[in-house]
């Protein structure tokens, strides 16, 4: 007997239905791949003799959806995406979850092998990034490890920011210097904010751990993973004088979004089903969570925090280069964490004896943290993205107010690079300080205590910060390129080893990361059938125009109940709605490396007056490339700029007959290159289009030959026109 979401043992012939899949395509930030893959599936489905229908999912949301009657009457799915994808929806299907990589590379494989892929079963979230059924390794796992951090650190990040900028607010226009530290007058206006703020900053830790749970185990696990991260940074329920910090957070996060999962494992009767997710999930994951901490981790945490400050204690006799190096480790390591607050303790403990030399080493390395990965937000500013650049700037704010927190999202976001970072940064400040002997009479750090003249030895103790801050950055960017490349190579020795034949071809920035390679590109799946609606009268700025999201289907798919005016082609001489002319062709670069060809198409987009600024356009196409490359594979490579150096938008193209190294993972060189450029105003709609109309239909073999053949630039032109 055949179930009824077994495909179908025959595709097309006489006497049996189409083999019916569906398809949904996705990456982290970017358009290029999304479409891709999109256009690629279609293609091997219809040569296949396969119906598919695939849904692309971007940056501002999901495009020729699946609907229910779609998914009822489907063989199976195929999911091949880097980021989250709701799999609730396909429960009974056969489902392939894969990169959006394969994709791409080998849209015929994944189609044979959806036929047998195991069926989801009801309530599950996960998808992209590989399947562990398929793939049979542990990649899966870490993917969806990364994204729970990724999730995690998004949310946390306003309560850093909103919390941290008021209480470095009410301190500087509220506080005043005493023996306690800084103490703001209570009743007042400015005692109420930094209340205001401190809340903000209880509230941290439970929102990071809560958002890590939340990614893994979806909404049954959020309520134990706040709680969770509430009692990791309440020490006194676990007997210690300093709760666990982030790193407790991030510990109970997974803790409990596992535990989750584990928990809806558990086969149990029908009646009890409806309430699984609102009451027995929650209460049984935080309960078993919260004792687990309290009785398990939480002890080694209190032991940790009494050994340290004996041994601190006893190292009070020694170098003072090594104390305060020392200490700036401690401190720096965890951020409000037990080894944070012991030393920070240890320091305060000795004011009151008369010994201010070691609370002058613990100022000197609080404010390391956040001002050098604010700093390291400036100094490479492509590593980041905008919202991290925010928060750098917040941080650079925070730690001229001695408030070590503000470092806090970069270290949970990249553990493995910021920690390192901020310890040795933290360890030379310490060091610095020690050897000065600076001595600070307040329990508090940063250039506010020196403003406010708690400091002895301010110049000194204001190079020790420096100098802690520059270290903090340059080892933070150096460890970040390094993470970059070393996961760049894997890329290519993992995906590019698939199948008996060796090596496989791979697009750059397909996979994990691939929000980096693919670039700012994120428009709606439809960019094309948008392109079509547009009348013989339209600007070359016209608007896209409303309409239902359509299926990703040959280019024979004709739109329908449209007006026939919507469905006139542009003017002949258009292509690209006018933004690529003849002058902006040019069938032979001269240029034998990336750089001097995007000199040569910066120079030959010049020709048409608007670029105002040349070496500007070079520069910012230049800092996109190092995010990045631009180079898809294939021999194809749109570099793109957005930038005020042009005054509208502008495309050109040319061929590079010997093929220019531009960096792509499937090792080829770049024979087509577009070049689009466009002001900071345009960037959010038009680049972004050109970007899906170009990515689409270069997936076309038969139009990237034509395109090669085309002898003239006229003739370049003629083909140009197919992309629409």
């Amino acid at each position: 007997m055949t179930s009824p979401a077994d495909p179908p043992t025959g595709g097309g012939t006489s006497g049996q239905r189409r083999l019916k899949l569906l398809a949904v395509t996705a990456c982290p930030t970017g358009i290029a791949h999304t479409y891709m893959a999109a256009e690629k599936l279609s293609q091997a489905a219809e040569s296949l003799g396969v119906d598919m229908k695939v849904e692309t999912q971007g940056s501002i949301g999901a495009e020729n959806v699946l609907s229910d009657n779609d998914v009822k009457d489907a063989d199976g799915v195929i999911v091949a995406a880097d980021k989250d994808v709701d799999l609730g929806r396909f429960a009974g299907k056969r489902v392939l979850s894969v990169g959006v990589a394969e994709g791409i590379s080998h849209p015929e494989r994944l189609i044979e092998q959806v036929r047998s892929a195991a069926r989801v079963q009801r309530g599950r979230r996960g998808g992209g990034g590989g399947s562990a059924a398929a793939e049979g390794g542990g990649g899966r796992e870490r993917s969806v490890a990364y994204k729970a951090l990724m999730n995690g650190v998004s949310y946390m990040i306003p309560f850093v920011v909103v919390g941290g900028l008021l209480i470095a607010v009410s301190l500087a226009l509220g506080g005043d210097a005493t023996a306690k530290g800084y103490v703001i007058p209570e009743g007042t206006f400015w005692a109420h904010v930094n209340a205001i703020g401190v809340i903000g900053f209880t509230l941290m830790v439970p929102i990071l751990s809560g958002y890590i749970a939340y990614a893994i185990g979806d909404r049954p696990a959020l309520v134990p993973g706040m709680i969770g991260g509430w009692i990791a940074n309440t020490g006194e329920l676990y007997d210690s004088k300093a709760g666990a910090g982030f790193i407790g957070a991030i510990v109970t996060g997974f803790l409990a979004g596992y535990l989750v999962v584990w928990i809806k494992k558990v086969q149990v009767p029908k009646f009890v089903r409806p309430i699984m997710p609102i009451i027995v999930i929650p209460i049984v994951a935080t309960t078993a969570l919260g004792l687990f901490f309290i009785y398990v981790i939480g002890k080694p945490i209190s032991w940790v925090f009494e050994h340290l400050t004996d041994w601190l204690s006893g190292m009070t006799g020694t170098s003072a280069i090594l104390l305060g190096a020392i200490l700036g480790l401690m401190i720096a390591f965890d951020m409000g964490g037990p080894v944070n607050k012991t030393a920070f303790l240890f320091g305060t403990g000795l004011i009151a004896t008369g010994n201010q030399t070691v609370m002058g080493m613990c100022a000197a390395a609080i404010p390391v943290m956040p001002l050098g990965q604010g700093l390291a937000t400036l100094i490479r500013r492509r590593l980041y993205s905008e919202q991290e650049r925010e928060t750098g700037m917040a941080s650079l704010f925070m730690g001229m107010f001695g408030i070590s927190e503000g470092a806090i999202p970069f270290a949970a976001a990249r553990p493995a690079q910021v920690i390192p970072a901020n310890m040795l940064g933290g360890a030379v400040a310490g060091a610095v300080a020690g050897m000065a002997g600076v001595q600070d009479a307040v329990p508090h750090g940063g250039p506010i205590v020196a403003v406010l003249g708690a400091i002895g030895g301010v110049p000194m103790f204001f190079v020790a910060v420096a100098v802690g801050t520059v270290v903090t950055a340059l080892a933070t960017v150096t460890l970040i390129n390094l993470g970059e490349r070393r996961r760049r190579g894997e890329d290519v020795v993992v995906r590019g080893s698939v199948g008996p034949g060796g090596a496989e071809p791979v697009f750059a920035g397909a996979g994990v990361g691939a929000g980096v390679a693919s670039g700012d590109a994120a428009v709606a799946a439809g960019a094309s059938r948008k392109e079509r609606s547009v009348t013989a009268a339209a600007s070359s700025a016209e608007a896209p125009t409303a309409e239902a999201p359509a299926a990703v289907a040959p280019a024979a798919e004709a739109p329908t109940a449209e007006p026939a005016a919507a469905l006139a082609e542009p003017p002949a001489h258009k292509v690209l709605s006018g933004y690529l002319t003849e002058q902006t062709v040019k069938v032979r670069l001269a240029a034998r490396d990336k750089e001097d060809a995007i000199r040569e198409m910066a120079a030959l987009l010049a020709t048409t007056g608007k670029v105002d600024d040349v070496e500007e356009l070079v520069r910012t196409a230049l800092r996109r490339e190092e995010q990045g490359t631009t180079g898809l594979g294939e021999e194809i490579a749109i570099p793109h700029a957005k930038t005020d150096a042009v005054s509208a938008p502008v495309v050109g193209f040319a061929r590079s007959a010997e093929g220019i190294e531009w960096g792509s993972l499937d090792g080829t060189k770049a024979k087509l290159i577009f070049m689009i450029s466009v002001p900071e105003a345009a960037a959010g709609d038009e680049h972004l289009r050109i970007l899906a109309l170009l990515s689409r239909k270069l997936m076309d073999t038969g139009f990237r030959e034509r395109l090669e053949a085309a002898p003239d630039d006229a003739a370049v032109l003629d083909v140009l026109r197919e992309v629409r």
